[in-house]
């Protein structure tokens, strides 16, 4: 019964640290294509855009979309409440999508 248990211990250990996962070295996981994405270009021009309508909502973009944060992390780095957070990425994903939708009309 020990051999049991110590086994079974090791395999979920083994699981746990990542198991038979593909280590991938830093170099391979950040082959990144030669071609601008056009999508990524027209949200650029979309964020620019909007930063000059309003800066915080183009900055809650940024640091919720391309930053990672959460919606407290935003807010703590802002110096905003979260429900002021959360409004400004509710109304910026709109604005933002008509702004992309609107350079993919237009050919840009």
């Amino acid at each position: 019964m020990r051999r049991v248990l110590i086994d079974f211990a090791r395999q979920r250990k083994y699981r746990k640290r990542g198991g038979n996962v593909l280590h991938l070295s830093l170099d391979e996981a950040l082959a990144v294509s030669s071609r601008p994405d056009p999508e990524l270009l027209l949200l650029d021009e979309a964020l620019t855009a909007m930063a000059g309508v309003d800066p915080r909502k183009a900055a809650v973009v940024e640091l919720r979309f391309f930053g990672g944060l959460t919606v407290e992390e935003t807010a703590a780095a802002l110096s905003v409440s979260p429900e002021t957070v959360l409004r400004d990425w509710r109304l910026a994903k709109p604005w933002l999508l008509r702004e992309i939708s609107r350079g993919n009309r237009d050919g840009s």
